[in-house]
């Protein structure tokens, strides 16, 4: 087969294994920008936040030509528990590129960002959870909850997040944002809480081999930390009834949040390390990669967000040192993606002595 025919078999197969969580990688280089930003790093920053929104045009067109031409994949995942809510990623992505934007004065874009981030987490907030969970007449489905399911927490924080850093900046609708900045941090609380329970239950109630220990569940700490950046936003919030009425409850919630998130770190590294060091599960990149390296960000930009909202210099000191760890995370994360992209789609490898006519699976 000609070379230009089986590049073009494998990039095939590529977008009808893409992975429903893949714009956690727009997440966390935009998460990355935003860390860089606070360290007073333009240069790094900027450079990060255009190559987020490259990433992110880059996706849209991937999962667009993936539900045109493989449209029974995309089916699939929504009905799939253990895949469905990586979509939501979708909804975080769109409105962390937002905030990196608004932050240095892009209103229109932020603006039509939040908005189709808004729209595309009310559909999917009761698409998914039908699809893959309350609509399947297979029981249990507990058995499939895993770290993705806290993606839909992100997504709802997200909404907060943009939308508070947008608030201040306008004269019209400003109490109407501060209602939906309040709402959805609200919601995201209580999507926490019942998600951590559900994935509580399925870790106590069916066997947890190390394989089942993915990468998203970080997401439970990212998750904690998205929540204090919202709060923290809120908190500094222009005036509104909405916010008014609810800055002194956020902001000492926000603080919980914080000392969770922490709290979740050492036993997050410890299943690695029982997964990989203690199992010899070898260590490849995969898409899930990215929902490390965004709560290591986001606990970055929490904790310097969360200092400053409420006066807390040794909170803002651990997240400003953490945030190297997050863009070394990023590097690494970054790197291993060019390069299984490299060995995947333009030099596959092939055993010794193997037919050339056979091409090798492309991991998704």
């Amino acid at each position: 087969m000609p070379v230009a025919g089986r590049f073009t078999d494998r990039a095939r197969h590529a977008v009808r294994t893409l992975a429903p969580g893949y714009f956690a990688l727009v997440m966390g280089t935009g998460i990355v920008s935003v860390a860089m930003h606070n360290h007073g790093l333009p240069a790094i920053s900027t450079g990060l936040l255009w190559l987020a929104v490259g990433e992110y045009v880059v996706l849209v067109a991937l999962y667009a030509a993936r539900l045109v031409l493989f449209r029974e994949a995309v089916v699939a995942d929504f009905e799939d528990p253990a895949r469905a809510f990586g979509y939501f990623t979708f909804v975080a992505g769109t409105c962390v590129v937002g905030t990196r934007l608004a932050i240095d004065e892009h209103w229109d874009v932020a603006i039509a960002l939040g908005i189709t981030g808004a729209l595309a987490w009310v559909v999917l907030g009761y698409v998914v959870p039908w699809t893959a969970v309350l609509g399947k007449a297979v029981r249990p489905v507990l058995h499939n909850a895993n770290g993705t399911w806290f993606i839909w927490v992100v997504a709802s924080q997200s909404i907060a997040v943009l939308t508070a850093q947008i608030e201040p900046e306008i004269t019209t609708g400003r109490r109407e944002l501060a209602l939906l900045a309040v709402f959805c941090w609200s919601v995201g609380v209580f999507l926490y809480a019942g998600v951590g329970v559900f994935v509580g239950v399925r870790m106590l109630f069916f066997e947890l081999r190390p394989i089942d220990l993915t990468p998203p569940y970080w997401v439970a700490m990212g998750a904690t930390a998205i929540t204090v950046v919202a709060g923290a936003r809120i908190v500094q919030m222009a005036d509104a009834p909405m916010v008014s009425a609810t800055r002194g409850l956020i902001a000492g919630a926000s603080v919980f949040f914080w000392a969770f998130g922490t709290w979740l770190i050492p036993p997050l590294v410890a299943a690695g390390l029982w997964r990989h060091v203690g199992n010899r599960i070898p260590l490849r990149y995969e898409a899930a990669m990215w929902s490390v390296v965004f709560p290591l960000g986001m606990y970055g930009v929490g904790g310097h967000f969360l200092g400053e909202a409420d006066s807390l210099p040794i909170v803002r000191d651990i997240g400003a040192n953490e945030s190297w760890a997050a863009l070394a995370a990023w590097v690494i994360a970054f790197v291993a993606m060019l390069w299984h992209g490299w060995r995947s789609l333009v030099r596959p490898g092939r055993p010794s002595g193997s037919d050339p006519s056979v091409e090798p699976a492309v991991t998704p």
